[in-house]
């Protein structure tokens, strides 16, 4: 007999069935014992009544957690016993036969609930148990629901999804880089992308002009609530675009996204309204406001857009990027407005040069930005020399990127969308990793596989890596 998933048996009644899944509840009455069954689709009671001995014994010693195979019939309830608003409530499965599939230990916590009273490096520790809760499964098949969603309506609009690598050189996006040692070229090491930016650019220059992927970025810094050290972008590059074409079409895609899986939710202001740096940062002290008029109002949504930023800022004492007197706001390969573009060739008024930045912002958080970027090799070194690279670091770094802008690179932009921070909000969640199935902890810490964990030493010796004490 072919396996039957729950969400089905509604319309197979009076018929056999087979499912296979857990054990959500027992309840032992004695005479007959009551299974409440799950699996990916949904819940439905199982009981077995004493006319079935073998399926009642089976039934007396199972568990919480064990996983089954049942057999048995689909029957409508008495309408005494129809259980409203529940999840098959009307019908019920009289048990006919079981086969332990596996037995489990009891659960290390209680996952009916939705977890939160529960220490989070404890649920960390037993993530496969924890992504059994009702709240888990509930953000993780809807975070797929707005990936599928959001690649459908790109691949609607043109946009080709393309994978760029893992493996990559490291770039000055404003944080450190995770690097990974090469054993073939020893002393050597691989950067992990703190996002896709030099390789969508590159695929412009390719001319496939419309590109998107959910990528995957790595940067080592401090975490936060709405931080990780790896997490998803939805990343974008469009060629042949102004910033107000890049930006209307990303409103269209957010206010679709809404519409379309939260129609519970109500965006406040559309068009988003839109502000430039100066004007948000006087009257909010912040480039990233919280707009809503009734912030008690979990439903709303206040995004807006912010433009016009500063494309350079003096360097603290902690800069990693060079030892310039100048640093980016946002991005180094970002344009400036045109009426700042003799500025930044000539490098003077520095730090009144204006860039194309784009930031989108959702009830306090950004949840993207992007910016038109720099596509004539003059204007991408002049970047750099501001920012202190000479000649030769310059080339070593990015002569890649002057060569293939100087082989017919048309203008072009695109955006990056925070999606863990996206979702957070969306399901009114505190913090995105309850909303990646597999997160860190604050600390960047795995408490479940354990990482990061020391190396072995002959993977060491291979690598030709060695350690010495820092005094």
């Amino acid at each position: 007999m072919e396996r039957t998933h729950i969400a089905e048996l509604g319309k197979l009644v009076g018929k056999e069935v087979l499912i296979k899944g857990w054990v959500d509840v027992r309840r032992d009455q004695g005479k007959m014992v009551f299974l409440d069954m799950r699996d990916v689709s949904g819940k439905v009671q199982a009981v077995a009544l004493p006319m079935h001995i073998e399926a009642l014994d089976v039934a007396q010693r199972v568990r919480p957690e064990w996983v089954l195979a049942v057999r048995g019939n689909v029957n409508k309830r008495p309408e005494k016993n129809v259980k409203q608003g529940v999840e098959n409530g009307d019908i019920e499965l009289e048990i006919l036969s079981i086969e332990v599939l596996n037995e489990a230990e009891t659960p290390a916590f209680d996952i009916s609930s939705d977890g939160r009273e529960i220490n989070e490096e404890v649920r960390l520790a037993k993530k496969y148990l924890d992504l059994r809760r009702p709240r888990m499964q509930r953000n993780i098949k809807e975070r797929h629901r707005v990936i599928k969603l959001l690649r459908d309506m790109l691949d609607a609009e043109g946009f080709y999804e393309i994978e760029t690598p893992l493996l990559t050189a490291p770039t000055p996006e404003g944080s450190r880089s995770y690097l990974v040692p090469s054993r073939v070229w020893k002393g050597t090491f691989y950067a992990l992308p703190q996002s896709p930016q030099q390789y969508k650019q590159l695929l412009m220059s390719a001319g496939f002009e419309k590109y998107f992927q959910f990528a995957k970025c790595m940067r080592d810094e401090d975490t936060r609530g709405d931080r990780q050290p790896e997490f998803t972008q939805l990343d974008l590059e469009m060629s042949f675009v102004t910033r107000e074409e890049v930006m209307r079409l990303n409103e269209a895609l957010l206010i679709d996204l809404v519409k379309t899986l939260f129609p519970e939710k109500k965006i406040q202001e559309t068009p988003f309204p839109i502000y430039t740096y100066q004007e948000v940062t006087g009257k909010y002290s912040s480039d990233k406001p919280d707009l809503r008029k009734d912030k008690n109002d979990p439903d709303l949504l206040a995004f807006l857009w912010v433009v016009d930023f500063p494309f350079f800022e003096k360097t603290g004492e902690d800069n990693i990027d060079g030892t310039g007197e100048w640093t980016f706001t946002h991005n180094p390969f970002s344009r400036p407005k045109d009426e700042h573009m003799g500025d930044l060739i000539e490098k003077k008024n520095i730090a009144s040069i204006l860039t194309t930045q784009y930031d989108v912002v959702l009830n306090g958080y950004e949840i993207g930005g992007g910016s038109i970027r720099n596509h004539e090799p003059l204007a991408l070194r002049r970047v750099f020399e501001i920012m202190g690279y000479d000649s030769e670091r310059i080339e070593r770094n990015f002569g890649h990127m002057l060569k293939a802008l100087g082989s017919g690179t048309p203008p072009h932009g695109g955006i990056a969308w925070g999606l863990d921070r996206l979702l957070m909000i969306l399901f009114g969640e505190p913090n995105i990793r309850e909303v990646i199935p597999f997160p860190k902890t604050g600390e960047g810490k795995d408490p479940m596989m354990g990482s990061p964990s020391p190396a072995d030493p002959s993977q060491l010796m291979e690598l030709g890596i060695q350690f010495k004490k820092v005094q």
